[in-house]
């Protein structure tokens, strides 16, 4: 498997592996799966913005998932923390891509200046609940009931992790 940054190319493969996820899981709460345009958009934002982007592939170059890290909201104070989204293409669960792609994206998210990274887990998938406490993430809380899909009431578990020096030092510049 190789990890690399994705360019916006990748946007119709991205967006294959969402629109399973929006179709058939919870983890997500889009009920309509965005097309390869509007992928491209929301990559582009983060790509623009310096924040990370990654594809897993394998060795024949076929994309088994991606994650990335935009900032946690849009005001300045947030600019240290930021929130992590990873999708495994269906057929490549539990095969270690998702382990490789947080691993990736937390060093990826340390060099490009975030403090703390948060995963807001929908429908408190177990298995990604799993992943981020096997990377060292400890939760910070639970919204129940915060969304409706597939007609249930669904969780949302958040967890975070503390990178660089997380809060026992200032940033080397204030956000403005």
């Amino acid at each position: 498997m190789m990890i690399a940054p994705a360019s916006l190319s990748d946007a119709s493969e991205v967006a294959q592996i969402y629109a399973h996820h929006v179709r058939h899981g919870t983890a997500t709460y889009e009920l309509d799966p965005p097309d390869a345009a509007e992928i491209a958009a929301r990559m582009a934002k983060v790509i623009d913005a310096g924040w990370p982007w990654l594809v897993a592939r394998d060795e024949a170059g076929t994309m088994l998932g991606y994650g990335y890290v935009a900032q946690f909201r849009d005001r300045a104070a947030y600019r240290y923390a930021g929130e992590d989204s990873i999708y495994i293409r269906n057929d490549c669960r539990g095969l270690g891509v998702g382990r490789a792609l947080l691993t990736a994206l937390l060093a990826a998210s340390e060099a490009a200046g975030f403090r703390q990274i948060y995963a807001v887990i929908g429908g408190a998938e177990p298995a990604s609940i799993a992943l981020h406490a096997a990377s060292g993430f400890d939760h910070a809380g639970i919204l129940r009931g915060s969304g409706r899909k597939a007609g249930r009431w669904l969780d949302t578990v958040f967890m975070q992790k503390s990178l660089g020096g997380g809060t026992a030092t200032p940033p080397d510049e204030e956000p403005r």
